[in-house]
């Protein structure tokens, strides 16, 4: 059997570009490395910023995604992509627990982007819980409160500075000596009166109770420790793209270069979600690129 198009993924964009499959007659399947997966959403302890629902939990919003795409009718594969080729204007997808390739005219990626974390005791412990890899997203359940952004580059000193505008004081800990971000950037955190800086700190654990109290960290081979609400961990993202890097053009990141079309330097291979390069990685931006993704999927099949 030959698909028409294959959905590498089932967070928020590929459930999405599910759903605009469905309603274009295509015959589909999404592939999912998790049994019943709805993605990073499943991680967010309350969301409420996506249009409609002013407050959710992330895997109570993830399974209504799921539960729509199932109710269209969706194919789900649980497996693990381990190698895409093209041969012959088809896609051939080989799997981890399967001997049998399968064969589509067209690959919607959208396997995300990771969190690199801190590796820390209490961080998996407490993330929702007062540990966030996102001030966008939960910045707003800060306000008036202390928190730490950990990290130098550019995302950590964008993330303090948003911060500063809602929460009491932002703490903003690096590592090394100086910051790696622009110096516009460290020009702006040293003109914002609520944000303090601590550098040469290495974080070594997070603690609390039901909710992150304080984070310990080294400084300087001293042990201190710094009472807080709220960790925001900005050490960089990893997005899943290993096993296509060969195949499609990605920046020095690693990200798919493509933008709200989801089009690459591959024909028939779309990028959507985290994976691809953007500037805002948000569900409703992933839903977005899904809904984009088939758009364009349905134009390159009606062309070839």
């Amino acid at each position: 059997m030959i698909y028409d198009l294959i959905i590498a993924g089932s967070g928020p964009s590929g459930l999405s570009a599910a759903i605009y499959a469905s309603r274009a007659g295509l015959k589909y399947a999404v592939i999912e490395k998790m049994f019943m997966g709805i993605g990073q959403i499943s991680e967010a302890d309350k969301i409420d910023n996506y249009l409609g629902l002013e407050s959710i939990n992330g895997f109570d919003l993830g399974m209504k995604f799921r539960s729509h795409a199932e109710k269209c009718g969706t194919e789900f594969i649980s497996d693990e992509i381990v190698k895409i080729e093209k041969t012959d204007n088809l896609f051939n997808i080989s799997l981890k627990n399967s001997a049998e390739k399968i064969i589509s005219k067209t690959i919607i990626y959208a396997l995300g982007a990771s969190h690199r974390k801190l590796g820390i005791n209490g961080e998996s412990e407490f993330t929702g819980k007062g540990v966030s890899y996102c001030a966008v997203c939960d910045g707003a359940f800060y306000k008036n409160k202390t928190v730490v952004v950990v990290g130098g580059g550019d995302t950590a000193l964008s993330e303090a500075v948003y911060l500063s505008n809602l929460a009491e004081k932002v703490y903003l800990m690096h590592r090394r000596e100086g910051f790696r971000a622009s110096e516009n950037l460290q020009k702006k955190i040293a003109e914002i009166k609520n944000i303090e800086t601590i550098l040469n700190a290495v974080p070594i654990e997070i603690n609390g109770d039901k909710k992150v109290s304080s984070i310990i960290f080294k400084q300087n081979e001293e042990i201190k420790k710094l009472f807080v609400d709220g960790v925001f961990v900005a050490v960089g993202m990893k997005p899943e793209t290993d096993i296509i890097k060969n195949i499609v053009d990605t920046n020095e990141s690693g990200y798919i270069i493509s933008d709200e079309t989801g089009i690459t330097s591959l024909d028939g291979f779309f990028a959507a979600g985290d994976v691809r390069t953007k500037s805002l990685r948000q569900i409703i931006t992933a839903v977005s690129d899904g809904a984009n993704c088939v758009n364009s999927v349905e134009k390159y099949i009606l062309e070839n």
